[in-house]
């Protein structure tokens, strides 16, 4: 769900905003936490099991893993093709066709997040960005959101890669990703996502407030992240 790491992004123009709180219609179905909770693992994924009231009175016990967050851009270049990484995912064994991303560190909103994923993945810098969506991939056991941002004005530029991190950036059309979701060769959920939000939004039944880049931010963001990060 939406919490205090969106909030700050441009909800008045269009950015993330906090999720609606729970409704009395739907009390039949709310799991209330009883306050038991137990660490089973604290890293930079948290994996927590709470004990829960059911609706109906009972106990149970719920497993999921804590995330701070990602985010995922759709990236436009001017001829139409959108920028995208390939890269192996470990626990699949896989190459996959992604969209550019990656999560939020410490007090970053997520439109500086995407903006700083998407130079340091791939290079290019935007001149404008646009708020899509929010999406949560995987809820019956994580709480991890990815929020979704569309680029356009692209500007290439050298990727700048964290130590051990190793990245093809690749060029597609709309229609070759679509070719390629119809055949079952785009598995990536945030990028299938985004490829639907694109199509929606260029078919003009989804509207999008684009706003310029503030500049300056994507180097303050990366230069941000890797103090945050450094031991």
């Amino acid at each position: 769900m939406s919490d205090g790491r969106a909030s700050s992004d441009l909800s008045a123009a269009g950015g993330p905003a906090d999720a609606p709180p729970h409704t009395a219609a739907d009390a039949h179905l709310i799991e209330h936490p009883t306050g038991n909770s137990t660490l089973l693992h604290d890293g930079w994924l948290r994996l927590v099991r709470d004990e829960v009231r059911l609706p109906d009175g009972g106990l149970a016990t719920r497993e999921y893993i804590q995330h701070a967050g990602a985010v995922g851009v759709v990236a436009l270049l001017d001829d139409g093709r959108l920028v995208l990484v390939r890269q192996h995912r470990y626990p699949l064994d896989r190459v996959l066709l992604e969209l550019p991303a990656g999560k939020l560190e410490p007090g970053e909103t997520t439109l500086a997040c995407a903006q700083r994923e998407l130079l340091e993945e791939t290079g290019y810098v935007a001149a404008e960005w646009a708020f899509g969506l929010e999406i949560h991939n995987a809820a019956a056991y994580s709480n991890e959101s990815i929020w979704i941002w569309m680029a356009r004005g692209l500007q290439p530029g050298p990727q700048r890669l964290d130590a051990g991190e190793f990245v093809e950036v690749v060029l597609h059309t709309e229609a070759e990703l679509d070719a390629l979701c119809a055949g079952g060769g785009l598995p990536d959920v945030k990028t299938i996502v985004g490829l639907h939000l694109l199509q929606r939004w260029r078919a003009g039944a989804r509207q999008l407030q684009w706003h310029a880049a503030v500049p300056d931010a994507v180097a303050d963001a990366v230069a941000g992240a890797r103090v945050a990060a450094a031991p």
